[in-house]
């Protein structure tokens, strides 16, 4: 299974030829012209390296921490939403991968499994990401679920006060198969009906899933459009405090754009941050996450752990980020890709493509360990 795929572009075309369109947009896709979406993978064109040659390169080392948590590689599984979409049982299949490779797994408010039954599956450390779906009480509850399973941080995502225009999902049918009217739902049923093994894979794992973290006073919040739910759950800087009354772990702020929120983040006490667009699937027009992220390490200036996040398609981007001053990089797409392309083996593949790659990228630049890493390996000119 794994040979064919030799990069992360192998495995979103196996997903692509595997998912229907509406689920496949669903990964792929970005906000309005997908401006950023592209410009997040661009970027990495605009950072050369300079390595040291005529040295010796034993197997570098990889091994971080992140929050005082060990990890075996500066790679950490991202918060995908609805992944049990992309196959059975999703969120627990990746968390799986992510545990035996010895990393991190970021589980979404907006997943298809249970938090509790995430967490029984990776033997590694698990993350909660936190969107204030149904009001303070009920992501409250889903807080202290999280805090009961041993989840070892939380993260808040601060930049979703409404859904980005994603024009895909206007134009694939998503919105329409979401009513669960014959009459609408009519015209796109073919893409589902296209894709025979996934369609089996979907109805063997139960059809259309709900939102089970979500526990309203009627049950778990339905599979529906995201986007109001959004809308109604809007993160602040205010809404730390009462976050902090019940969550007694550490705090990551998801979704710093500019050095003025990264120093907000800290002075209300964030434990980490990751800069973040969303993978732009939120505001367009945005600077790359990778053009982001000197700004954000200046404005820290070392008080708390910087995390990067969005266009990560290969192990040198990984190197450029670290470069930068990133303790570790978070995946979405790339690991997304693997899932919804062929279950646990993609997700292992996509991790050991990227670490193949990053460990290529450090010995070509002379580098042992992580720690040697620094912006004297890097030079950038901006083309945009």
């Amino acid at each position: 299974m794994a040979k064919p795929f030799i990069n992360v572009e192998d495995l979103r075309r196996a997903a692509q030829r595997r998912l229907p369109r509406s689920v496949f947009d669903y990964i792929d896709g970005g906000a309005e012209g997908e401006v950023t979406l592209r410009e997040n993978v661009r970027a990495f064109e605009d950072i050369a390296f300079r390595p040291r040659c005529a040295v010796e390169t034993p197997t570098p080392d990889l091994k971080t921490t992140v929050l005082g948590t060990p990890i075996s590689l500066p790679i950490i599984l991202a918060p995908v939403g609805s992944s049990r979409m992309f196959w059975p049982r999703g969120e627990e299949v990746a968390a799986a991968v992510a545990g035996s490779v010895g990393t991190i797994y970021s589980l979404s408010t907006l997943s298809g499994c249970r938090l509790e039954d995430v967490k029984k599956a990776t033997r590694g450390p698990a993350w909660y990401q936190l969107y204030l779906c149904g009001g303070r009480d009920v992501a409250a509850a889903s807080v202290q679920r999280a805090r009961d399973e041993g989840y070892s941080a939380l993260i808040l995502t601060i930049d979703t006060p409404v859904a980005g225009f994603r024009e895909r999902d206007s134009r694939n049918g998503s919105k329409e198969l979401l009513t669960r009217r014959p009459v609408p739902m009519l015209p796109h049923i073919g893409q589902f009906l296209s894709r025979p093994g996934w369609l089996m894979d979907f109805f063997r794992d139960g059809g259309l899933m709900n939102f089970p973290n979500v526990r309203l006073p009627g049950g778990p919040m339905p599979y529906a459009d995201v986007a109001a739910a959004l809308e109604q759950s809007t993160s602040t800087w205010a809404d730390l405090k009462w976050i902090r009354e019940i969550w007694k772990g550490p705090i990551v702020i998801k979704g710093v754009h500019i050095g003025e929120d990264a120093r907000r983040a800290v002075d209300e006490g964030a434990d980490a941050i990751v800069v973040s667009n969303h993978g732009g699937r939120q505001l367009d027009g945005v600077h790359a996450t990778i053009r982001a992220l000197p700004e954000v390490i200046e404005a820290v200036n070392g008080r708390v752990e910087v995390l990067f996040d969005s266009g990560v398609r290969r192990g040198s981007d990984v190197v450029k980020a670290l470069c930068f001053g990133a303790r570790a990089v978070l995946i979405g797409r790339a690991y997304a890709y693997g899932l919804g392309a062929a279950g646990a083996p993609g997700v292992a593949r996509a991790i050991e493509i990227l670490r193949t790659d990053v460990v290529r990228t450090m010995k070509l630049l002379g580098v042992r360990s992580l720690s040697e890493l620094d912006r004297s390996y890097v030079d950038v000119n901006w083309s945009r």
